[in-house]
């Protein structure tokens, strides 16, 4: 059956998604239009240009801190815009995807920001990416509310003044809307998922004494946040909206963005409200970038690297002194850990471990960080409150003792840890269990009691092609070599437990071609958005 039709310009494929029309109005994409307009052609050549600097990599150019930019750096007296209204308090901060359930959980938890993830935690199918924004726009004029098929019913507490400021994370530049074309080109995801929630509830929030505020993700760069800087100039100019009303934290998710942090707090520094060490998907990105490097720039087993690796120690620090010296604030990493209520005695070992992960980055200058669960706001917050007292921030802690070192943030070598048949297996379960539920339409998955998203399935992924390609030596003296692998891969396949409707076949062939395959393909999530629309399948993968 075609779906297809046009309406201002745009064509639209998908099937038509109940109430889509409140979200989907003229206006609107008149709108979203104007955005994709102005930026298409910028953002291709943004995107080749991160094709040639990861090929130069690849070639032995390490990232540095850039000639041309360090009269910015050297310049002590620029400072990014005063805090903005609702982000005083980021203490702990509660990621997860704008499904109806989620929605009204987070708007619960207690922590000060929902980051409302349209990115990694959410699998971008057209029903999603619509429900998505309804649910949003629901939540603030007070209207939402979710009952399970077994009848639990979810409504929001409390006053609205008193739940967390809302942060939309959009999608990545990379990835693109086939579902919404524009003179047969399709929409930057991003641009769709900002221009509607922006069009729809900027005064909204306005109103409400808070504002548009959004999460960046996968910025490789100063120049890509120049291009949003320049959107959200537009985006207030079209809709006369004070210029500064809308606020970005970037995601420091990259390794190149590492070299150029306070480069890209100055190209947002009318529109900025700091920085985010994104620690897993930082970790795919040193993989991705060097895979070809040598053993030089080979990590253990996931779960060895962690926040304490020396490389990881110094973006840490260097991120919080950036921040902070620009007024920035400075947010830490994700708690993964997802609680089991039958286990309290490895809730107590996890919990624990949340703390001392929570209060390292307080102790290090961050002004809050994220958790993947409810239940975990209560934990991070001890610590914040521990380390502020009745401070929201500690934007005063310069960190002038830390000194930019771009050497140490290459020090991967350094990274204690070894590679194991169980870490092996381990990348595997989570690839294939992870890939298989995305493709159901859930991006968020919780496996082995944490909270997977796309970041960490690119870890597990990644981390296999580079140790087939680099003929990497477990700690028993095993040679990872693609044979092996696929015998290993055939066991975890075979463990799985079924049922009626999964996607476990597809799955595998796509974790086959993204980790196994010659070649490696940049993002896993766009290697099965391509296959699956060719199949007509519905879900809109980004």
């Amino acid at each position: 059956m075609n779906h297809t039709y046009t309406l201002n310009g745009i064509t639209l494929t998908a099937p038509s998604v109940k109430r889509q029309g409140e979200i989907l109005t003229r206006e609107a994409l008149d709108f979203v239009k104007e955005l994709h307009k102005a930026t298409s052609a910028r953002r291709t050549e943004l995107l080749q240009f991160r094709r040639q600097q990861c090929q130069r990599i690849a070639d032995g150019a390490d990232p540095c801190f850039l000639p041309e930019t360090r009269h910015l750096r050297d310049d002590p007296s620029w400072q990014v815009a005063p805090v903005a209204p609702g982000l005083e308090d980021r203490r702990v901060e509660i990621t997860g995807p704008v499904d109806r359930k989620m929605t009204v959980n987070a708007l619960n938890s207690g922590a000060k920001v929902w980051l409302a993830d349209m990115e990694d935690s959410s699998t971008p199918s057209w029903s999603n990416v619509i429900n998505g924004q309804l649910n949003l726009k629901d939540a603030l004029r007070n209207r939402i509310d979710f009952t399970s098929p077994e009848g639990k019913e979810y409504r929001l507490k409390g006053e609205a003044d008193d739940r967390p400021t809302i942060v939309v994370r959009p999608r990545g530049w990379h990835l693109v809307e086939k579902h919404v074309l524009i003179s047969n080109v399709p929409v930057a995801g991003a641009l769709l998922d900002f221009g509607l929630y922006f069009f729809h509830n900027a005064r909204t929030l306005i109103e409400q004494g808070r504002g548009p505020y959004f999460y960046l993700p996968k910025l490789e760069n100063h120049l890509e946040a120049r291009l949003w800087n320049d959107i959200f100039i537009l985006a207030q100019q079209l809709l006369g909206i004070p210029q500064g009303t809308i606020r970005a934290t970037v995601l420091i998710e990259t390794i190149p963005a590492a070299f150029e942090m306070e480069e890209i707090l100055y190209e947002l520094r009318n529109h900025s409200s700091g920085l985010n060490a994104g620690r897993w998907d930082y970790i795919f990105s040193v993989i991705k970038n060097f895979r070809t490097r040598g053993p030089r720039f080979v990590l253990p087993d996931r779960q060895s690297v962690t926040m304490t690796a020396p490389f990881l120690r110094t973006y840490t620090e260097q991120l919080v002194r950036a921040c902070h010296r620009r007024g920035a604030h400075a947010i830490g990493g994700m708690a993964a850990f997802i609680p089991n209520r039958r286990d309290e005695e490895a809730n107590a070992r996890a919990l624990d471990g949340v703390r001392a992960d929570k209060a390292r980055e307080a102790d290090d200058g961050f002004d809050g960080s994220w958790v993947a669960h409810p239940d975990l706001v209560s934990a991070a917050r001890e610590v914040f409150d521990a380390r502020l007292g009745d401070r929201p921030n500690q934007l005063d802690r310069l960190r002038d003792d830390v000194v930019p070192d771009g050497k140490a943030l290459l020090d991967i070598a350094a990274t204690p840890g070894s590679i194991t048949e169980q870490g092996i297996r381990g990348n595997l379960e989570v690839g294939l269990r992870y890939l298989e539920s995305w493709l159901r339409g859930n991006g968020a998955v919780a496996i082995n009691n944490l909270m997977e998203d796309a970041a960490t399935a690119e870890i597990s992924r990644s981390q296999i092609w580079q140790w087939i390609y680099t003929n990497a030596v477990t700690d028993d003296g095993e040679i990872v070599t693609r044979d092996w692998v696929e015998a290993l891969l055939d066991e975890e396949f075979s463990a799985l437990r079924r049922f009626d409707g999964d996607r476990f076949d597809d799955a595998r062939e796509i974790f086959e071609e993204v980790a196994l395959g010659e070649e490696f393909p940049a993002f896993l999530t766009t290697s099965a958005y391509d296959r699956y629309l060719q199949e007509s399948r519905e879900f809109a993968v980004a």
